[in-house]
């Protein structure tokens, strides 16, 4: 298949022009440091049970073993995102919308041997990418382009399956689940890991408020996420609430070296209910 191209503007106004600089200009350890232990740079949060063990030993290389379980942690998360886009082969295409340094894209190539585009505004992250790509020898069959995950230029039912890790949170979801829908084969599968804020607190609380900032972001109540899709043939197939597996990851980064500051809002949003942190996998009907 080709690729069609967009003539339409990347980035279509102020606040994503805003959200392009600020990850042009990222350079943040906690994204870096954890991608340096094997090359695979993820940008998104971790799961499961933490291993406590690092903590303890000597002090010369507690820096190195924190970094390298929090590192285990996020690729645990890519893992379980990538295990429900259900069955792909190796002439499948995906798309990693959202796809920041490329890591999720990179390991979908490694297990299913398949076709991978990712799309992002930041011309940085995809440079990034595209140089990481090349790197493991994979160039030829994933690709990063400076796109708007709200308008493409890819031809519809193009990809078997479609991820947002924690990207959501960036563009209308009005917006966006028409365009994964056009694109989605029939039968195909779309899946997102995201924060979202929980309806039953009401309006975001305090603590998720301190995370738009930090991010630059509008993270979206968990009850918009099945609207958009109701509305776009997006029939949920799974839904998992990770919210306690990825606490231990937030209290192991609260005392690392990478911490940013921005963990004290994930804890309290997390433990006081007001934050979820969600899988939703859903079939294009």
């Amino acid at each position: 298949m080709t690729i069609q191209e967009t003539h339409a503007p990347v980035l279509a106004s102020a606040y994503q022009r805003s959200v392009a600089d600020y990850w042009n200009r990222e350079k943040n350890p906690v994204n870096l440091r954890l991608g340096e232990v094997d090359g695979i740079y993820h940008h998104h949060y971790g799961i499961g049970d933490a291993d406590w063990s690092v903590l303890e030993g000597p002090e010369e290389t507690r820096d190195e073993r924190i970094t390298a379980e929090l590192h285990r942690l996020e690729c645990a998360q890519a893992d379980l995102l990538l295990s429900h886009l259900g069955p792909i082969g190796p002439d499948d295409h995906l798309l990693d919308s959202g796809s920041g340094r490329g890591g999720s894209s990179l390991v979908a190539n490694q297990r299913f041997g398949c076709h991978v585009d990712g799309v992002s505004i930041s011309e940085t992250q995809v440079a990034f990418a595209n140089e990481q790509a090349g790197k493991h020898g994979v160039a030829d069959k994933v690709r990063f382009h400076l796109k708007n995950m709200l308008d493409t230029g890819f031809e519809t039912g193009r990809f078997r399956a479609i991820w947002n890790n924690e990207s959501t949170m960036y563009v209308d979801l009005s917006q966006l689940f028409p365009e994964y829908a056009r694109m989605l084969s029939h039968g195909g599968r779309y899946v997102t890991i995201t924060g979202c804020y929980n309806d039953a607190y009401g309006l975001p609380s305090r603590a998720v408020s301190e995370i738009n900032a930090h991010y630059i972001c509008d993270i979206h109540p968990r009850s918009s996420y099945f609207k958009e899709m109701a509305k776009n043939r997006l029939v949920p197939a799974a839904v998992l609430d990770l919210t306690e597996a990825t606490i231990p990851y937030w209290e192991l980064r609260a005392q690392s070296p990478l911490a940013t500051g921005i963990e004290k809002a994930f804890l309290t949003a997390y433990k006081d209910g007001s934050f979820q942190y969600l899988l939703i996998a859903a079939d294009r009907v």
